[in-house]
């Protein structure tokens, strides 16, 4: 059986707006401070996964090696549409359990500040001409119609089709929404790596711009820079470290990746659903934990309707139960199972890239006991979660080192 690999070292930067940094800057900025923060030095470390989405051609880990040590070792790069740095983490972790290395490097960095909103490669000109184009020149343009492949469409369709089908659309949907945007705003308040810190009033949100109904633009992530990284390490080369190092270091006691597997089902609106709770499933059952022994959560809102759904699939909740346990007050800080702590991504950021591995560092601050004012008090298991669409879901299962 292969040993166990530990989160030796994390770090991140502030995710928002870095005119004067562009991505190679951010990763090594977030990849030597990652170092710094496990005791260690590009010199003990034997592979690179680097996560870069808009660039993926350009070879961050090669660029990366340049700025901050090139000893050789073998780079990874990796591009999984928002499950980018989530499949980085996971790689290294593979290369670590496979005993080709003792010690890696994962890292996840994006430029997105001013890129408006991702549409998923479908925003064209859908007139009243027809012009055959691509895999679907054979048919008229369908987005708007049928469905849409825009990012906040896509996703009030999928938090509305969960009300409809478990019949919790009470006439409170907008406000329900709303809320959970109020919870995730007024956590960023005590994150200062987050984008936007300042609490906003249900009010506030409601009243915003409307971008895709139920979701306003405040229930909407926020596209910015930024990057963060992690060094893993063997359970035996662990051993070898200090008594420090080995206090503060975290367990990766699962590290799942899914895609969509075949199901008969509707093949317009993306199922967000059955490969997250896929990954759920084997992630719990290979930690050897249930969702109730979780103490905190970090999960993709990319979309506050996102959030809803996630409840469900990360079986925080009985099937069908979201909305009761969103209600229920469980989520907020001091709930009984809270999520997103940071802030989530429509107050934390979301470069892309850096999403997946900035969730395990929040959910790392929090178990290592190192997250201020925002720290859940005794926390020692939580869970990172992130999907892309197309679809890619990783979850980390992470739990407080015995020596801590």
């Amino acid at each position: 059986m292969s040993e166990a690999v530990w989160i030796l070292g994390i770090n991140m930067t502030k995710f928002g707006k870095h005119a004067d940094k562009d991505v190679v800057d951010l990763a090594a900025e977030a990849t030597m401070a990652a170092l710094a923060d496990g005791g260690v030095s590009m010199r003990d470390i034997g592979m690179i996964a680097a996560g870069n989405l808009m660039g993926a051609a350009a070879g961050i880990g090669q660029q990366l090696q340049k700025q901050v040590g090139q000893t050789g070792i073998p780079v990874y790069n990796v591009s999984n549409a928002c499950a980018t740095g989530a499949t980085a983490l996971r790689t290294a972790v593979m290369a670590i359990k496979a005993g080709e290395v003792d010690m890696g490097l994962a890292v996840g960095v994006e430029k997105l500040a001013g890129a408006g909103l991702l549409a998923g490669g479908s925003a064209k000109a859908d007139g009243n001409e027809w012009t055959p184009r691509g895999r679907y020149g054979a048919v008229a343009g369908v987005d708007g119609r049928i469905g849409t492949d825009t990012m906040p469409g896509t996703f009030a369709q999928v938090g509305m089709e969960y009300l409809h089908r478990y019949g919790k659309d009470d006439g409170a949907t907008f406000e329900l929404f709303a809320s959970i945007s109020e919870k995730n705003h007024s956590h960023s308040t005590l994150n200062p790596l987050a984008a936007y810190t300042k609490a906003m009033s249900l009010e506030q949100i409601m009243g915003d711009i409307m971008i895709a109904y139920p979701n306003t633009r405040p229930m909407c992530s926020a596209n910015c820079d930024g990057a963060a990284a992690a060094v893993l390490v063997s359970d035996s080369k662990l051993k070898t470290l200090s008594a420090d190092q080995q206090r503060r270091a975290v367990k990766v006691a699962a590290s799942v990746l899914t895609t969509d597997p075949w199901e008969e089902a509707c093949q317009v609106l993306p199922d967000v659903n059955t490969l997250t709770r896929n990954a759920a499933r084997i992630a719990y059952e290979a930690a050897g934990i249930g969702p109730e022994d979780l103490d905190l959560v970090e999960l993709h809102d990319c979309f506050a309707t996102a959030e809803l759904v996630h409840y469900d699939n990360l079986m925080l909740c009985e099937e069908g139960g979201a909305v009761e346990f969103f209600r229920s007050g469980a989520t907020w800080r001091d709930g009984a199972t809270p999520v997103n702590v940071s802030g989530g991504l429509q107050s934390k950021g979301h470069p892309i890239a850096a999403t997946g591995i900035a969730n395990v560092w929040e959910v790392c601050h929090h178990l290592r006991g190192e997250a201020g004012p925002r720290q859940i008090e005794g926390a020692k298991v939580g869970l990172a979660h992130v999907i892309g669409l197309g679809s890619a879901c990783g979850v980390h299962i992470l739990e407080r080192s015995a020596a801590a």
